[in-house]
């Protein structure tokens, strides 16, 4: 039996190698229907780990708590935290590992002859640990301008780059708003999120100093809590909300004025949907390798028609219907399995010249190829069996009557 298929592997070489050009076309469908595929499934993979991986670059085990209900009302009409509501977190809230009170305003910083409009922080060093900053240079906040809310900073990376171009910032004077910060501290850069915005075009003061330099208030726009590890987020989130519900003075069947969002839950959503999708784009394109078994087929009766007298010979001296069957569905598999090989080449082409463009990683499946490849070996056999049976079941008198 397999002296048998590899001859026929030989014949159908000698067969393909006669007809380049048509072989070439009937294998078109297979190559652009599998590499629409690989380049479908590769591309949302790689758009999936970079939503996913922007998603746990905001923070390991965190929640954010935010004032008003996003769903019912925008958040910058909702009543703001304050300060003690970040020390009640802390004290009262089971599991908590590091809680960091948080806001932020759009400014124009400058230096020397250099501006750049930018986003102010004011939040303590928690701040940078609940968030995953890593310090690139220089040091974080003391205590003592902690307290006394003094006017330090450290700046991202895209602040860096355009207000001091190659120039040390460390201990240099920035103007923001209607006040200066001594730069103490550069952070690693983070890049740009899955939702356009640029990480590291950021400066962080202490958040005494941003209450009253910056904003003018006592406000606390958002509240970020990270979990230790080991416990269970969704358990620390029904926590908060419900100490969230006893110091704001939710009376019980009335709608939340806050919110708290586990980044966990919000991954898994992501991910799911982005599965989904990928899924479906994948679908879409696995029809034109229908369209190319169409044509498989239809180019394997034209070579049974073409090889009647062939066929009608073969069978007249001896050879049986199965030899028959097995030449032609294994020419057929030849051509879908070349199809298959170089649409798999092409997608993975186009997949690493693409993903650069939109900024997401090229991440190769291995499976998704794999199952690619046979599954275009089954189109060429599945479409191929038809002609194939036509050819075994041809009459050897009238076949070799066939002009």
């Amino acid at each position: 039996m397999i002296a048998m298929i590899l001859e026929a592997f030989r014949l159908a070489l000698r067969e393909i190698s006669r007809n380049v050009m048509r072989s070439g076309l009937t294998t078109l469908g297979i190559v652009i229907g599998v590499a629409a595929v690989i380049a479908m499934v590769t591309l949302g993979g790689g758009a999936q780990q970079k939503v996913t991986g922007d998603i746990a670059n905001l923070g390991k085990n965190l929640l954010v708590v935010t004032p008003g209900d996003g769903r019912n009302g925008p958040p910058q009409a909702a009543i703001p935290f304050k300060i003690a509501d970040a020390e009640a977190i802390a004290r009262n809230v089971t599991g908590v590992d590091q809680v960091a009170p948080f806001g932020s305003s759009t400014v124009v910083a400058v230096y020397g002859s250099e501006n750049w409009k930018t986003q102010v922080g004011g939040g303590n060093n928690p701040y940078f640990s609940v968030r995953n900053w890593v310090l690139e240079s220089g040091r974080l906040f003391d205590d003592g301008e902690v307290r006394g809310g003094r006017m330090v900073c450290l700046i991202g990376a895209t602040v860096r780059n355009e207000l001091f171009g190659r120039q040390n910032p460390i201990d240099a004077k920035i103007r923001i708003g209607k006040g200066t910060c001594t730069v103490i501290g550069t952070l690693a850069p983070k890049g740009q999120s899955s939702f356009g915005q640029d990480q590291d075009n950021v400066i962080t003061i202490p958040l005494a100093a941003y209450q009253r330099r910056i904003s003018g208030n006592d406000d606390i726009a958002i509240i970020f809590v990270s979990a230790k590890d080991g416990v269970d987020t969704g358990r620390v989130k029904k926590a908060l909300e419900a100490l969230m519900h006893q110091r704001r003075h939710i009376p019980a069947g009335q709608p939340d004025n806050f919110e708290v969002n586990d980044l966990k839950e919000i991954a898994k959503v992501v991910e799911s949907t982005t599965g989904i999708l990928t899924a479906l784009l994948g679908a879409i394109a696995a029809i034109s390798l229908v369209v190319g078994g169409i044509g498989i087929m239809n180019i394997m009766l034209v070579s049974v028609t073409e090889r009647t007298r062939e066929i009608g010979i073969r069978l007249a001296i001896g050879a049986l219907e199965r030899e028959v069957l097995t030449q032609f569905l294994v020419e057929a598999a030849t051509l879908s399995f070349i199809g298959g090989f170089l649409g798999i080449a092409l997608g993975l082409v186009i997949s690493a010249v693409a993903a650069p463009y939109l900024t997401i990683p090229f991440v190769m499946n291995v499976p998704i190829v794999l199952i690619a490849f046979l599954f275009s070996g089954a189109v060429g056999l599945v479409f191929g069996f038809f002609p194939a049976r036509r050819a075994a079941r041809l009459d050897p008198i009238e076949a070799l009557r066939y002009e």
